[in-house]
């Protein structure tokens, strides 16, 4: 297998080849990738769409030819908008797909769907409205859906929703756009990027108006956004120290 797609719902891409391994980031049903490195159990994937690099379980790939993936590659995508949808396998089964999948790709598994497919760039104020969808959603360290997702999957997410390209780390998304000095010059939909004591960055949020912002700290939150960084209400606290601003679109 040199080329895939995911055939499954969700799939774990992890750092080794096992399955105890630490979770990277996810497939989500119907992304194309790359095999660059092949095992009788394991191979490690790059995928296509940011380049993410890590390991899947050869029994939750299906193999596509070199042909088949650049005609994907060439194809606008098209996203599911709902938190959940569904298509119909080989089989006649019901397969739930999250919030995202790539059901452009669907013939190609033999699969059928019936539903709307976002796909193309939609206007910049439209990223908030996407953000909302995952608000209360669970953090999850690599997750990339509405039932478990980290900050930087958060922000590609919406970001891809729209027909915007962010890499998946937030040390790799701060390298993207243009920066900017003051909140006061923010608009919804900009980016914001915290950093830890050593100073790398490891934090990322989508700026909302009026000095808010929308991240996954815990879960999907709304929090006030002031020059020091993210500020808690409830605890009455900053849990995040600004770095900087970052205009995408």
């Amino acid at each position: 297998m040199k080329y895939g797609l995911c055939p499954l719902s969700i799939v774990p891409v992890r750092a080794s080849p096992d399955d105890t391994s630490e979770l990277v980031t996810q497939l989500l049903y119907g992304e194309h990738f790359k095999v660059i490195e092949h095992k009788k159990k394991w191979s490690k994937i790059r995928l296509a769409w940011d380049g993410y690099e890590g390991w899947v379980d050869n029994k939750q790939c299906f193999a596509i030819a070199k042909e088949m993936y650049q005609t994907i590659d060439k194809q606008p995508a098209a996203l599911t908008a709902d938190l959940v949808d569904f298509v119909v396998n080989s089989q006649e089964q019901l397969l739930s797909v999250p919030l995202g999948a790539s059901v452009h790709t669907c013939k190609y598994l033999k699969h059928s769907y019936e539903g709307q497919g976002v796909s193309g760039k939609m206007p910049k104020e439209n990223l908030i409205e996407t953000a909302f969808l995952y608000l209360n959603s669970p953090y999850l360290w690599g997750g990339k859906t509405p039932f478990g997702i980290d900050c930087s999957g958060f922000t590609q997410m919406v970001y891809r929703l729209n027909g915007y390209k962010l890499k998946r780390d937030a040390s790799q998304q701060a390298d993207q756009g243009e920066v900017f000095s003051f909140i006061e010059e923010s608009e919804p939909g900009d980016l914001a990027f915290f950093d830890n004591a050593e100073g790398a960055i490891t934090h990322v949020g989508i700026v909302m108006k009026d000095n808010y912002i929308i991240h996954a700290h815990g879960q999907v939150r709304i929090d006030r956004l002031d020059h020091t960084g993210i500020y808690n209400a409830e605890r009455r606290e900053h849990t995040h120290k600004l770095r900087v601003l970052k205009r995408i679109v």
